[in-house]
Order: C-alpha cells, then sequence, then structure tokens
C-alpha cells in the first residue's frame, strides 16, 4: 500500500507494515493529517503507533515486516494503537530457526584510523589508564569506596599519567553457595573485570578474610603476586589506621607502576565497544540503534571488536539473526544461551515479558517482541563469529553476542567483564547510566531528550527521525567520536557529571 506520508510527522519502516510511527516531537494531534489529507482520529504521542488501514481484531500488528501482537480489538485507520489494544505472540520456536550463514554481508576493510591508547603486554588496549581496588567480598565495600577518595585526595597528583582511582565494590564474596556451578558466573565476572584492559594488570584486592570467596581466586595471570593482596582481619595490622595505611602503601606502589603508562597510536582493530540500550522508546529502533549499528559495522569493518547482548531483547528476533552466524558451532551456542535463560526465567515464574518497563510502554513500545527487533538493530549487519557465556572473555575479533541480562547494570557489568573499553549506551526515555573504568557514549533516539538533557547526551540520534542527518551520517559521526572518546580527546558527559553506576553481578546461583 502507498502512502503519501508527511515528513517529520510519521514514518514507515517497512512497506508491508499496517501501522506508521509518530515522529513529531510534539506528537500528532487529533484531526491532525499524517498522509494525505486523512487525518489521526485521536491525539497520538511521539514514538506510538497509529494504524495505517484498518486492523479487524486478531489480525496481526505489523512493524518492521513482522509481527508483533495481535489486535484486542478493531482498529480504524488513523486511530492509536495502543498497548492496551495488543496481545503478545509466542515466541519463535528455538528448534527451527534459520540456517547459519546464509546473510553474512562483508564490506570492504576500513583501514586508517587509529586511537591513542594504553597498550598492555597481553596485546590488549586500554582506552583509560586507571588504579583499580577491588573487593572479594562486599564487607570490605567501606574500605574500598574510602581508600579510593583519599588515594585520589593526597596521591593521584603525584601520578599524572593515571586517570583515575577505581573502586570495584560488589554485593557477592560470602554469604553463597560458592560451590554451586552457578557460582562460576559471579566470580569468573570478577577475575575478568580485574583483568579489563583499561586496568593495565594494576589492580590490587582488598579481602576480610574469612570470606568464602577468597582473594586468591580472583588473582589469576594479573597479579600473580600475592602481596597485591590486603587482608582487613591481618593480625599484622592493628586498628582501623594501620590497615589503611597498609592500603595505601599498596596503592602507591601501583601507581608507580601504572604512572609508567603512556598514550600511544594503536588501531582501531584494538577497540572493544560494548553496544547496550536501556530507557527505549519506539524511536529506538529507527534512530538511536540502527545509528549505533552502522557504527558497529565501522568498527569491524576497521577491525575491532563489537559487543551486543540483553538475552531477552534478542528472544525474539532469533529468527533474525541466526542467518548472520557464522556457522552452526555457533548458532549452537546462541541457542543455548536462549534456552537457558528460558528455563531461568520459568523458574522464577516469570517470562520474556517481564521485560518491557512502564517506560518503555509509555515510550511507544507496546511489548518485548517490539523491543526486541528494534533493539537488535545496534548489532548492525556484521556477521555474528562467537557467542560469549555470561562472566567470559571475548576470544574473536569482530561481532559477538555476549549472553547478559537485559538489566542496564548487570549488562554493563557482564560487558567489563567481557573487555569491553568503550560504551555505547542508547536511550529515548534518558538515563544518568555511567561506568567509571571506562567512557560511556550516550545516544538519544530522540531530540526533545537532547535538548532537555543538553548536557546529559553526547550524540543526538533524534536529527534522524527529524530528516536532518541519515543514519549513515550520524554512524560516522558515533564513529568518530568513540575514537576521540577512546583516544582521550573528548569527555563524555557522564565523566564530566561523575555519574557513575556500581558494579551488579549477575548471581543466578543459592544464597545461604
Amino acid at each position: 500500500m502507498d502512502l503519501a506520508l508527511i515528513p517529520g510527522v510519521t514514518i514507515r519502516i517497512n512497506e508491508s507494515d499496517n501501522v506508521v510511527i509518530v515522529i513529531k516531537p510534539e506528537g500528532l494531534k487529533k484531526q491532525e493529517p499524517w498522509s494525505g489529507n486523512k487525518m489521526a482520529l485521536e491525539h497520538v504521542p511521539m514514538g506510538h503507533k497509529l494504524a495505517c488501514l484498518n486492523i479487524e481484531q486478531g489480525d496481526p500488528i505489523i512493524r518492521y515486516g513482522v509481527t508483533i501482537g495481535f489486535a484486542k480489538v478493531s482498529i480504524k485507520a488513523g486511530a492509536w494503537v495502543s498497548n492496551s489494544k495488543i496481545s503478545m505472540p509466542e515466541p519463535p520456536s528455538l528448534k527451527n530457526l534459520p540456517q547459519p550463514g546464509t546473510e553474512l554481508y562483508t564490506a570492504e576493510p576500513l583501514t586508517g584510523y587509529n586511537f591513542e591508547g594504553y597498550r598492555n603486554k597481553n596485546g590488549s588496549v586500554g582506552t583509560r589508564n586507571v588504579l583499580g581496588i577491588a573487593t572479594s567480598v562486599h564487607c570490605v565495600a567501606g574500605l574500598a569506596g574510602h581508600l579510593a577518595t583519599l588515594v585520589k585526595k593526597e596521591l593521584l597528583q603525584k601520578y599524572p599519567n593515571v586517570d583515575d582511582v577505581v573502586p570495584i565494590n560488589h554485593t557477592y564474596g560470602c554469604g553463597v553457595a560458592i560451590e554451586s556451578p552457578l557460582a562460576q558466573i559471579p566470580v569468573r565476572t570478577l577475575r575478568n573485570i580485574i583483568d579489563n584492559p583499561n586496568f593495565g594488570n594494576q589492580v590490587m584486592i582488598l579481602g576480610l578474610g574469612c570470606e568464602k570467596l577468597r582473594p586468591e581466586q580472583l588473582i589469576g595471570e594479573v597479579n600473580s603476586n600475592q602481596s597485591q593482596i590486603l587482608y582487613m582481619q591481618d593480625t599484622d595490622n592493628r586498628g582501623f589506621s594501620e590497615i589503611f595505611e597498609a592500603g595505601l602503601k599498596m596503592a602507591e606502589e601501583h601507581l608507580s607502576r601504572l604512572n609508567h603508562r603512556k598514550r600511544e597510536t594503536c588501531p582501531a582493530s584494538k577497540l572493544v565497544v560494548g553496544m547496550q540500550c536501556g530507557g527505549s522508546d519506539g524511536l529506538s529502533g529507527i534512530t538511536g540503534n540502527p545509528v549505533a549499528g552502522f557504527a558497529s559495522d565501522l568498527i569491524v569493518r576497521a577491525g575491532g571488536s563489537v559487543l551486543f547482548s540483553e538475552v531477552t531483547e534478542v528472544r525474539d528476533a532469533a529468527h533474525v539473526l541466526a542467518p548472520r552466524m557464522t556457522d552452526k558451532d555457533v548458532l549452537d551456542r546462541f541457542v543455548g544461551e536462549l534456552k537457558w535463560y528460558d528455563d531461568y526465567l520459568a523458574s522464577g515464574g516469570a517470562d520474556r515479558s517481564a521485560n518491557t518497563t512502564p517506560g518503555n510502554q509509555k515510550g511507544g513500545l507496546s511489548n518485548v517482541v517490539e523491543k526486541a527487533l528494534g533493539s537488535v538493530v545496534k548489532s548492525g549487519t556484521s556477521p555474528i563469529v562467537d557467542v560469549i557465556s555470561p562472566g567470559e572473555k571475548v576470544k574473536k575479533q569482530g561481532l559477538s553476542f555476549v549472553a547478559t541480562p537485559a538489566s542496564d547494570f548487570i549488562c554493563g557489568t557482564l560487558q567489563v567483564a567481557a573487555g569491553m573499553n568503550t560504551h555505547v549506551f542508547v536511550t529515548g526515555r534518558g538515563t544518568p547510566y555511567g561506568l567509571a573504568m571506562l567512557p560511556v557514549v550516550k545516544v538519544s533516539t530522540n531530540s526533545v531528550l537532547s535538548k532537555r538533557w543538553h548536557d546529559l547526551i553526547d550524540i543526538d540520534a533524534g536529527e534522524v527521525a527529524l530528516g536532518l542527518k541519515t543514519v549513515e551520517q550520524k554512524g560516522w559521526e558515533l564513529f568518530k567520536y568513540i575514537l576521540d572518546v577512546a583516544s582521550g580527546k573528548k569527555q563524555v558527559a557522564c565523566d564530566r557529571l561523575k555519574l557513575h553506576n556500581d558494579l551488579v553481578l549477575f548471581n543466578p546461583g543459592p544464597v545461604t
């Protein structure tokens, strides 16, 4: 069906869609034209769906050329297709997915792009030079936070090449079934966070002494010397003052070694960029995520690595992603992760429908199916070369799926563990999310948010909806901005404002 859509008012994603999306910032008013002389039958907010033809009760609601639900009632053309009018379809079967390798798009390699980073002996490259103060148990979180504050205040200025001091606190370590098979997820997550390239193999570990998670389990190959561990219960230290002095001494030793690191020119192939979205709205799949996806393809073409995640936000798009898997092994591991998560949710009396938030729905996303189809767009079009289990490290260059919950904080934590050195976070509703150990580039899906949060948003992808820029133009802008941020030439908003979230471990195991 041909529609003479009015630019800047509505947009149709696929010619088979029976809904259009309102992109006008103030929404579409009742009796306002949306296509030629066709009028809206009621007010439709920005990001929400409007029926572009009559939809009978029980008919599919189609967006992105895919059924996102079924009409609970008859909906006239020009009416608001609100959340209450849509029932959610069953998830696609994991047994009959398309064959892998049937949609492997390759593009010319992208050469000549570099950034100024910190090289590590293991070949990884940091975008920052940070002293991490890790903890083996939440009991010592207060010590880690207090120590980091004082180190920054009294010592950091003596070591100009060190960017920051970051406590790596969490709520794990004791009161847990540490021998449970599922305990491997939070334990390996912590171990691999400590090995993140931005810490330069110079992380000190604070322990209590009686915890179940032994600090020695976190050392691995990063800190082969147990002198990197400080126990509060060490009998050699009397009182808090001596414990604290021992911590300051250990911190200064690490700062001295980190200060020898300097930025040097590194190829863009050393980027490991995590793509994530949160506070999504109806424009996320039209602007912010496609822009992130275009930048993702540029990074992969430059030889770099891109991570995309959030199991419940790819579950309903599994059939879209399967043909992009490079081989059967990758597809089998992908299906295994989705199946594990289906069972995990079921064991808690939930399913994927629990994903969408009131804010998502207020922004125009009716259900997780619609959300998933817009979410996966930030992975671009590159082949999916690997699937990474929660807490594991990235193994291959290119595009990898990192199996994580959709929770912003847990997803970000697991991407840090995977080796991410730069983060891209797409939001439509707005979030102050940020990480202290690496830069988080905030991309807004609509210009209303960018203008309102003028000092919180780094890139306004809403210009795409307004016809001011193309996805390609904004994708290149984001790619170049990532290089500048990774080089320390530009500072992201959440760093400028010191807005940083705590790390949150994924612990599906028993708590005792």
